[in-house]
Order: C-alpha cells, then sequence, then structure tokens
C-alpha cells in the first residue's frame, strides 16, 4: 500500500506538469497571432532618368528608382541578401547590391539606386505607343528588386523572409522622359 504523502507528491507533479503544458500552448498561441513574422512590403514611388542619350542604335543614361521598405513586424528585420536588377529583353542590363542593414520594427527605409547603363543596344525596334496624343518610340525596361533576411522575434525566434518588387518602366526614346511605370 503506497502511503498518503506519496500520492500528494504524485497529484502535485500532475498538476505542475498539466500547468506547465497549459503555459506552453497559450504561449505558442500568442506567438503565432500576435508575432507571427511576415514579409515587408516595398513600395517603388518614383523611377527617374536624371541624365539620357540615345545614339546610333544605342542608349546610354541614369537611372533612379526610389523605394521604401515597411517591416510591419513586432521585431527587427536584419536583410542581407538583396539587390536591384534593370532588365531589357529579359536581359541583365544594370545590377546594384542593396547594403546589409537592419529596419526596426513596425518603421518605413526609404532607399534610393542609382546606376549607369551605358552603350545599350536597342532591341529590334522600340516599341511605339500609339493612340490619340503618340508621344513616339519608347523604351520598355524592367526593374526587381529582392530583399532576402530575417526577423528575429521576442529575441528567440529567427524566421527567413523575403521582399519583391517587379517594375515595368516606360522611356520615352526622344528625351528620355518616363512615360510610366507599373509595379
Amino acid at each position: 500500500m503506497a502511503k498518503p504523502e506519496n500520492r500528494t507528491n504524485l497529484a502535485s507533479c500532475f498538476v505542475a506538469t498539466i500547468f506547465l503544458i497549459f503555459l506552453l500552448i497559450v504561449v505558442l498561441i500568442v506567438y503565432f497571432t500576435l508575432f507571427k513574422p511576415q514579409d515587408p512590403k516595398i513600395a517603388v514611388s518614383s523611377v527617374q532618368i536624371p541624365s539620357f542619350s540615345a545614339t546610333n542604335g544605342t542608349v546610354d543614361f541614369t537611372f533612379s528608382q526610389y523605394a521604401s521598405v515597411r517591416n510591419p513586424n513586432r521585431g527587427t528585420f536584419s536583410h542581407y541578401d538583396s539587390s536591384l536588377q534593370l532588365l531589357y529583353h529579359g536581359t541583365q542590363v544594370g545590377f546594384m547590391f542593396v547594403p546589409a542593414g537592419e529596419i526596426a520594427a513596425g518603421r518605413t527605409q526609404y532607399m534610393v539606386a542609382t546606376f549607369t547603363v551605358q552603350s545599350l543596344p536597342l532591341g529590334p525596334g522600340p516599341t511605339s505607343v500609339n493612340g490619340p496624343s503618340s508621344v513616339g518610340p519608347t523604351l520598355e525596361m524592367e526593374s526587381k528588386i529582392e530583399m532576402g533576411g530575417r526577423v528575429r522575434v521576442l529575441h528567440l525566434f529567427s524566421h527567413h523572409v523575403e521582399a519583391k518588387a517587379h517594375c515595368r518602366v516606360a522611356i520615352a526614346l526622344t528625351d528620355g522622359s518616363v512615360l510610366g511605370f507599373h509595379c
């Protein structure tokens, strides 16, 4: 026959175990509802061509893109694998690494990427925008921003997150003005 104090010790251990399991479930529910990592959001606000020159079927220009990156998480977003690519007919004509950094929880960071593209041969004939007020031949480019990194939640859990923005840009070949962009 077991002694009554052994039964009390066993009952205490059982109650403590149930309490710890309940506490763990509550922590996991709070973690997955309030602190669930989300991908940052990239918004391209402007594309500019500060300098432009078109001669003998090639173009030289400076490409500037202004973007904001919002971190919706409750932890800091550390980005380290980030780049901006400029594509023409699927071929990369410009590339820039985005320096590693951090964006605080709930904050937005503004970024500017500027680089020069030289002696870009025009493809099989520039696209012509037709309509009531035709602007003439245009150059269509694609820009891709990709940011990879991690979010550390509660200084314990680390999650990989990514943000991407893909934009199409139309540039007038007559003067290099940006006719529009769509992301």
